[in-house]
């Protein structure tokens, strides 16, 4: 374990000297001073609707849940730069900087390595978002009163769906160059989201099409299944036209998943990882 600590612990070294972490720092800054703007004058000028009562529609709710769930989507996003960040060159871009061959030497081994990267990168990107989502919650929760249905668990999973992202990188630096890597990782988010709003668009007007495409699709890149699951618990006890409205908005409804799927990411990692050790072990460097 010394070794692994060792190589995770300088991974961030060169990360901070490269002021990955400053630029990622001066993006959480500006998307947390815009989302208190916003989340303060969307509360203010939501309180100013009329008819609110006779609907029996709680205007905090809709709001509150909108907000954070556009929140939700902002900091997976930057955990997933900061995750590309910290692992888009890890195997490829230092092997052929020379960087590589050094350290991966017996009785290190390359599964060591691989390991303490991902542990390295994981942490960081785990603690982030989590760290990034309790701050939106207290912005949330300060500007209009109102707190997510679930507090705790919608952020562990965000935490872990950054987390699968790291793992998806760093399987990607075996076989990719720097740029494509990380054009790739962003692609696969890409998708997983895209897939994520189908099954929302499929439930709402009931296309079987849509909701299956959405279901592969949270199998295939179980992240967005983590963050949809994230979304539907943070209005999990809104009932009434109140919870009717909140699905119609773009990020409170989401989709909940069921245990297998849960139990699938841990499958998956798993998956990610033997897949990043076999293909690392038979590359030349």
């Amino acid at each position: 374990m010394t070794a692994v600590t060792t190589i995770a612990l300088h991974a961030l070294q060169e990360a901070l000297r490269r002021r990955v972490f400053l630029v990622v720092l001066v993006l959480t800054v500006a998307f947390l001073g815009l989302f208190w703007l916003g989340t303060s004058k969307a509360f203010e000028d939501a309180r100013g609707f009329t008819g609110t009562t006779e609907t029996g529609v709680d205007i905090d709710v809709v709001v509150g849940a909108t907000l954070l769930g556009l929140a939700m989507f902002a900091t997976l996003f930057l955990g997933t730069v900061l995750a590309i960040f910290l692992t888009l060159g890890v195997v490829r871009g230092d092997a052929e900087r020379g960087l590589l061959q050094p350290i991966v030497v017996r009785p290190l081994g390359r599964p060591i390595f691989l390991l303490a990267r991902f542990l390295g990168a994981g942490a960081v990107c785990g603690l982030y978002v989590v760290a990034v989502y309790l701050a939106t919650v207290w912005i949330v929760r300060g500007a209009g009163g109102w707190s997510p249905d679930q507090l705790i668990r919608p952020g562990l999973e965000l935490g872990a769906a950054a987390i699968l992202l790291c793992a998806l990188s760093l399987l990607g630096s075996v076989f990719l160059s720097t740029t494509a890597n990380g054009i790739a990782i962003f692609m696969l988010y890409g998708a997983g989201l895209v897939g994520g709003l189908l099954g929302q668009i499929g439930d709402a007007i009931n296309s079987a099409t849509l909701m299956r495409v959405s279901d592969r699709t949270a199998w295939a890149l179980p992240f967005d299944a983590l963050y949809q699951d994230g979304l539907h618990r943070i209005t999990a006890d809104t009932i009434g036209l109140t919870r009717f409205a909140v699905n119609l908005g773009p990020f409170g409804g989401a989709q909940q998943a069921d245990a297998d799927l849960l139990l699938w990411t841990l499958v998956y990692l798993g998956l990610v990882g033997l897949a990043a050790v076999a293909a690392f072990s038979r590359r030349d460097l």
